[in-house]
């Protein structure tokens, strides 16, 4: 055999065992993964039992609770229309929601207490389920970015639970009032099913926890490189209508009070994301004139 072709055969192992390695590599990395998430799965798990044991509490004093018109978001309407009756006119006091919630289902009522179960654990479980992921990137980082991004889990959180409440507490009773009471005609009851009033609780709850997360979505965008505080600024005018068509779009109401009550918190979070990505730009800049100075 001529060293040529040896020195191919060498070669061509030499390739093979790096394949190997990468490959094995790979797999052990989804075999980490699949740790953490089997942690999270069992965490959840603890918190959708937890909900069982609480399913009364759960389903009277927090899923039907908006459709009580003592529900607190309408007993604070009717002190703003008392506050400020200049401004805010009566009919923004809601008083009565009149509404029949009937099951159609014989197993209806059970998937109803598994799926609120299953939901409240999932929420719940959210910050558990970003410190695991923390743990899983975390090796990967450098000394600098895991400064940088030491209180991830925390801020992502606290963002979490303030969307879900203000989805709960805000967007989910307007929303409910109004499409529980809206007819276009007299003569039709509405006549609602449990399904319909669970969903409607659920993704407008959730949907608001995952909206709130666009500042660590700008965040980690910024670290990319691929947003900049100049383009969110001068794209300012259209994030207001797009704001504007989504308060409208989740607050299917008639009055301008209610649409601009949930696209206030929205434009906060628009400029809370302009000064993440320009603090992450100030530091970037920073850190390439200590890099030339050096």
């Amino acid at each position: 055999m001529s060293t040529s072709k040896t020195q191919d055969l060498i070669d061509s192992i030499k390739n093979k065992g790096k394949s190997l390695e990468a490959e094995m590599s790979f797999f052990d990395h989804i075999d980490v993964l699949r740790k953490h998430l089997l942690r999270t799965l069992a965490v959840v798990t603890v918190f959708v039992c937890l909900a069982f044991w609480y399913t009364d509490f759960l389903w009277n004093n927090i899923i039907m609770a908006p459709k009580n018109a003592h529900f607190w978001t309408y007993r604070m309407m009717c002190r703003l229309t008392e506050v400020l009756p200049s401004i805010i006119p009566k009919e923004f006091c809601i008083k009565a929601i009149d509404a029949k919630l009937i099951n159609l289902e014989m197993a209806g009522q059970f998937t109803l207490q598994m799926n609120s179960c299953i939901t409240a654990g999932l929420i719940l479980g959210v910050p558990y389920l970003l410190f695991e992921i923390w743990l899983f990137i975390k090796p990967a980082l450098l000394e600098n970015e895991k400064k940088s991004a030491q209180g991830f889990v925390l801020f992502a959180s606290v963002l979490f639970f303030l969307g879900v409440l203000f989805g709960y507490y805000i967007i989910a009773p307007l929303s409910i009032n109004f499409l529980l009471n809206f007819t276009v005609d007299p003569a039709i009851t509405n006549t609602i099913t449990i399904d319909s009033y669970l969903s409607t609780i659920l993704t407008l709850t959730l949907g608001s926890g995952i909206i709130f997360q666009l500042p660590v979505v700008i965040y980690i965008l910024s670290k990319l490189g691929v947003m900049t505080p100049k383009f969110m600024r001068k794209s300012r005018r259209y994030a207001a209508v797009l704001i504007l068509v989504v308060a409208a779009v989740v607050t299917p109401t008639a009055d301008p009070y209610t649409m601009m009550i949930v696209a206030f918190p929205l434009f906060l979070l628009y400029e809370l994301s302009i000064m993440i990505s320009a603090n992450i730009e100030k530091k970037k800049l920073k850190a390439e004139v200590d890099f030339y100075k050096s």
